[in-house]
């Protein structure tokens, strides 16, 4: 069930009567979430060659031209203010909201300053369009030095390396001589530090105690061994169903010419249309955090990659109407009535029993009237917030340590 971990791991932006509650059950982890969406946050930062307007930032007089795929592109950059986070993180996620028409594309980039005061050189965290006409949507492997790495999507410090702020870095790039443009709307990145652990103190059931939402369920594994070229369904789309869950669930998504290029009977074409548009060609798999969530945003939401502290504080979110999609790993002994286990899963938490245990729309399904699951509470708490695991085998392996997609209107 990839969901992005050890083998597949990981991804809008929230208004502020929905920004991340301080609830921490969890106590010791520090999490924080910062964007910029505004053309005054934008002009905080530095522009090259962009404009920045009330409907976001557009390329006005690029500053440079690169050659990709046979095509020479222009492009302008933006550049964020250093933000500091208030803690020494370890990892970084970014997220974003652009619209990118034909002939264009973005590249997002994070460099942070140590806590020793070093400045990093600048990582790659997505090489992104919302189509696949133009570039193809990837990730970029190979990036590790002194400072941190790149895993897929996700900016990591090396052991004994804290990071004490950052800056974000979109270049917008059209094709040279083109009137087109791509528009970022919004960027942010989620920072944290979360202690190595293998258990985690439960949470007590809240007030979304009996609060069940109606989230419409898709199951991946009708989709098993369909369109290869974008990870071939099954176990591979546990990422991309789960965000179309959440996209019809506010009535979003894509239209029928969107949906054209499906056969009219092929069923749930909603979640085939998210695999293709969240596909990304280096990590091979549909399963970029960051990639899923630019997918929401580009069909009208908020949405953004964070981490929650506890059940407790998800609950938050359900009361007011939220479904949440959170990642887990685990064995299958580690969690009643799965029937399976998972390197790295992504599901829907949609509400809570009365005693508080865990009701999810879970793609790990033959067909929709399988997947909605109740899970144990405290089952499900530790296979969310634990960075630590054994596999099969006994070996540690990394764990999702409460990672999330946020979507909302």
């Amino acid at each position: 069930m990839r969901g992005r971990l050890s083998t597949i791991v990981p991804a809008v932006l929230l208004a502020a009567a929905v920004t991340q509650p301080a609830a921490a059950a969890n106590g010791n982890e520090k999490i924080d979430y910062h964007d910029w969406t505004s053309a005054g946050d934008f002009a905080r930062g530095t522009l090259e060659g962009l404009r920045a307007e009330a409907g976001g930032v557009r390329v006005a007089a690029p500053v440079g031209t690169v050659e990709r795929a046979g095509r020479s592109y222009e492009y302008g950059r933006w550049t964020s203010p250093v933000h500091e986070q208030g803690f020494d993180a370890t990892e970084l996620i970014a997220s974003w909201h652009a619209a990118t028409p034909e002939h264009t594309w973005l590249q997002v980039e994070a460099r942070a300053r140590t806590a020793s005061g070093e400045e990093t050189a600048w990582y790659v965290l997505g090489r992104w369009a919302h189509g696949d006409a133009d570039i193809r949507r990837t990730s970029v492997g190979g990036q590790q030095d002194a400072h941190a790495r790149v895993s897929v999507d996700t900016l990591m410090a090396r052991p004994g390396v804290l990071l004490r702020s950052y800056q974000l870095r979109v270049s917008l790039y059209r094709e040279a001589g083109g009137s087109a443009t791509p528009v970022l709307r919004g960027a942010g990145a989620m920072t944290s530090r979360v202690p190595d652990r293998f258990d985690v103190p439960g949470s007590e059931p809240g007030p979304a105690r009996g609060v069940e939402l109606d989230v419409p369920r898709y199951a991946q594994n009708i989709h098993k061994g369909r369109y290869p070229e974008y990870g071939g369904g099954g176990e591979n789309w546990c990422s991309p169903a789960s965000t179309a869950m959440v996209l019809a669930h506010w009535d979003a998504g894509p239209g029928e010419a969107e949906l054209s290029w499906l056969p009219a009977d092929y069923p749930d074409r909603e979640v085939a249309h998210a695999a293709r548009h969240t596909y990304d060609v280096a990590y091979q798999g549909t399963g970029n955090w960051s990639f899923n969530t630019a997918y929401a945003a580009h069909h009208g939401l908020r949405a953004h990659v964070t981490r929650l502290h506890s059940l407790a504080e998800l609950e938050g979110y359900v009361v007011r109407g939220i479904p949440v999609i959170t990642s887990q790993s685990f064995l299958e002994s580690e969690l009643d009535g799965a029937g399976y286990g998972t390197a790295g899963h992504l599901l829907v938490v949609v509400g809570f029993t009365g005693t508080g245990d865990v009701i999810v729309n879970d793609p790990a399904a033959e067909s929709g009237a399988g997947v909605r699951k109740v899970y144990p509470r405290a089952q499900f708490e530790t296979i969310w917030q634990r960075t630590k695991r054994h596999d099969a085998r006994g070996a540690v392996a990394s764990g999702p340590g409460g990672i999330v997609y946020l979507i909302t209107r």
